[in-house]
Protein backbone atom coordinates (compact mmCIF):
# COMPACT_ATOMS: atom_id res chain seq x y z
CA UNK A 1 0.00 0.00 0.00
CA UNK A 2 1.20 3.52 -0.70
CA UNK A 3 1.92 5.88 2.16
CA UNK A 4 -1.36 6.22 4.08
CA UNK A 5 -1.03 9.92 4.90
CA UNK A 6 -0.08 10.81 1.31
CA UNK A 7 -3.09 8.92 -0.03
CA UNK A 8 -5.41 10.73 2.40
CA UNK A 9 -3.88 14.10 1.51
CA UNK A 10 -4.42 13.40 -2.20
CA UNK A 11 -8.13 13.08 -1.43
CA UNK A 12 -8.63 15.92 1.07
CA UNK A 13 -5.89 18.40 0.26
CA UNK A 14 -5.12 20.67 3.23
CA UNK A 15 -8.43 19.97 5.02
CA UNK A 16 -7.82 19.33 8.74
CA UNK A 17 -7.59 15.62 9.57
CA UNK A 18 -6.96 13.57 12.71
CA UNK A 19 -3.76 11.51 12.80
CA UNK A 20 -2.31 9.23 15.45
CA UNK A 21 1.31 9.04 16.57
CA UNK A 22 3.39 6.75 18.75
CA UNK A 23 6.34 8.16 20.67
CA UNK A 24 9.01 6.29 22.63
CA UNK A 25 10.98 7.33 25.69
CA UNK A 26 14.45 5.74 25.63
CA UNK A 27 16.27 6.15 28.95
CA UNK A 28 19.77 5.20 30.06
CA UNK A 29 19.71 5.83 33.82
CA UNK A 30 19.15 9.62 34.01
CA UNK A 31 19.86 10.16 30.30
CA UNK A 32 17.04 10.63 27.78
CA UNK A 33 17.42 10.09 24.03
CA UNK A 34 16.31 12.98 21.82
CA UNK A 35 16.20 13.27 18.05
CA UNK A 36 17.21 16.35 16.08
CA UNK A 37 14.68 16.46 13.26
CA UNK A 38 15.46 17.27 9.66
CA UNK A 39 15.13 21.01 9.40
CA UNK A 40 16.36 21.51 12.96
CA UNK A 41 14.93 21.28 16.43
CA UNK A 42 14.87 18.55 19.06
CA UNK A 43 11.98 16.16 19.63
CA UNK A 44 11.15 12.75 21.03
CA UNK A 45 11.51 9.90 18.51
CA UNK A 46 8.27 8.60 17.06
CA UNK A 47 5.83 9.17 14.25
CA UNK A 48 2.51 8.57 12.57
CA UNK A 49 0.67 5.25 12.50
CA UNK A 50 0.16 3.65 9.11
CA UNK A 51 -3.21 2.09 8.28
CA UNK A 52 -3.64 -1.23 10.12
CA UNK A 53 -0.87 -0.61 12.68
CA UNK A 54 -1.31 -0.64 16.44
CA UNK A 55 0.32 2.05 18.56
CA UNK A 56 2.87 -0.57 19.77
CA UNK A 57 3.72 -1.63 16.22
CA UNK A 58 4.09 1.97 15.05
CA UNK A 59 6.32 2.79 18.02
CA UNK A 60 8.64 -0.11 17.18
CA UNK A 61 8.76 0.80 13.47
CA UNK A 62 9.22 4.53 14.03
CA UNK A 63 11.97 4.14 16.63
CA UNK A 64 13.86 1.77 14.35
CA UNK A 65 13.53 4.29 11.47
CA UNK A 66 14.33 7.36 13.60
CA UNK A 67 17.06 5.94 15.87
CA UNK A 68 18.36 2.63 14.51
CA UNK A 69 17.22 0.85 17.69
CA UNK A 70 14.98 -2.18 17.90
CA UNK A 71 12.88 -1.61 21.00
CA UNK A 72 10.53 -3.42 23.31
CA UNK A 73 7.54 -1.47 24.58
CA UNK A 74 7.67 -1.53 28.38
CA UNK A 75 4.41 0.29 29.10
CA UNK A 76 2.23 3.19 27.97
CA UNK A 77 2.78 6.47 29.82
CA UNK A 78 -0.11 8.52 28.52
CA UNK A 79 -2.33 9.72 25.72
CA UNK A 80 -1.90 13.30 24.48
CA UNK A 81 -4.88 14.21 22.35
CA UNK A 82 -5.64 17.92 21.99
CA UNK A 83 -2.81 19.20 19.82
CA UNK A 84 -3.14 20.95 16.50
CA UNK A 85 -0.48 21.44 13.85
CA UNK A 86 -0.12 23.18 10.54
CA UNK A 87 2.76 22.24 8.28
CA UNK A 88 4.51 24.80 6.09
CA UNK A 89 2.75 23.33 3.04
CA UNK A 90 -0.67 24.15 4.57
CA UNK A 91 -1.60 20.65 5.79
CA UNK A 92 -3.58 20.90 9.06
CA UNK A 93 -4.17 18.16 11.59
CA UNK A 94 -5.11 17.19 15.10
CA UNK A 95 -2.45 14.87 16.50
CA UNK A 96 -3.40 12.16 18.99
CA UNK A 97 -0.20 10.79 20.46
CA UNK A 98 0.45 7.74 22.63
CA UNK A 99 3.61 7.93 24.73
CA UNK A 100 5.47 4.75 25.68
CA UNK A 101 8.39 3.88 27.89
CA UNK A 102 10.57 1.63 25.71
CA UNK A 103 13.72 -0.44 26.14
CA UNK A 104 16.33 -0.97 23.40
CA UNK A 105 16.88 -4.68 22.69
CA UNK A 106 19.24 -4.46 19.70
CA UNK A 107 20.64 -2.15 17.06
CA UNK A 108 22.87 0.93 17.19
CA UNK A 109 22.11 4.63 17.07
CA UNK A 110 22.12 5.99 13.53
CA UNK A 111 25.49 7.46 12.63
CA UNK A 112 24.42 9.32 9.46
CA UNK A 113 21.71 11.83 8.69
CA UNK A 114 18.49 10.49 7.23
CA UNK A 115 15.55 12.30 5.65
CA UNK A 116 13.96 12.55 9.15
CA UNK A 117 16.84 12.38 11.64
CA UNK A 118 19.78 14.77 11.60
CA UNK A 119 21.28 13.54 14.86
CA UNK A 120 20.59 11.69 18.09
CA UNK A 121 21.85 12.54 21.53
CA UNK A 122 21.32 11.50 25.13
CA UNK A 123 20.62 14.43 27.45
CA UNK A 124 20.59 14.59 31.23
CA UNK A 125 16.88 14.51 32.06
CA UNK A 126 17.33 17.68 34.12
CA UNK A 127 19.04 19.53 31.26
CA UNK A 128 17.09 18.97 28.05
CA UNK A 129 16.65 21.50 25.25
CA UNK A 130 13.24 22.93 24.45
CA UNK A 131 11.41 20.61 22.07
CA UNK A 132 9.97 21.86 18.78
CA UNK A 133 6.47 20.44 19.28
CA UNK A 134 4.22 21.47 22.18
CA UNK A 135 2.90 17.91 22.42
CA UNK A 136 6.46 16.54 22.77
CA UNK A 137 7.28 19.16 25.40
CA UNK A 138 4.21 18.14 27.41
CA UNK A 139 5.24 14.48 27.07
CA UNK A 140 8.75 15.33 28.26
CA UNK A 141 7.35 17.25 31.24
CA UNK A 142 5.33 14.16 32.25
CA UNK A 143 8.43 11.96 31.93
CA UNK A 144 10.46 14.35 34.09
CA UNK A 145 7.72 14.35 36.75
CA UNK A 146 7.52 10.54 36.75
CA UNK A 147 11.31 10.26 36.87
CA UNK A 148 11.58 12.61 39.88
CA UNK A 149 8.80 10.71 41.66
CA UNK A 150 10.67 7.42 41.00
CA UNK A 151 7.69 6.16 39.01
CA UNK A 152 9.29 5.92 35.59
CA UNK A 153 11.90 3.16 35.64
Amino acid sequence: MTDYIQSIRQLVGHTPIILNTATGIVMDHDQLLLQKRAGGGWCLPGGYLEYGESYDEACKRELLEDTGLNIEVVRPLGLFDKYFMEYSNGDKLQNIGMLFLVKPISGHLLSKRTNETWSLKYFDINHTPELIFKQNQDMLNLVKDLFHQNKLL
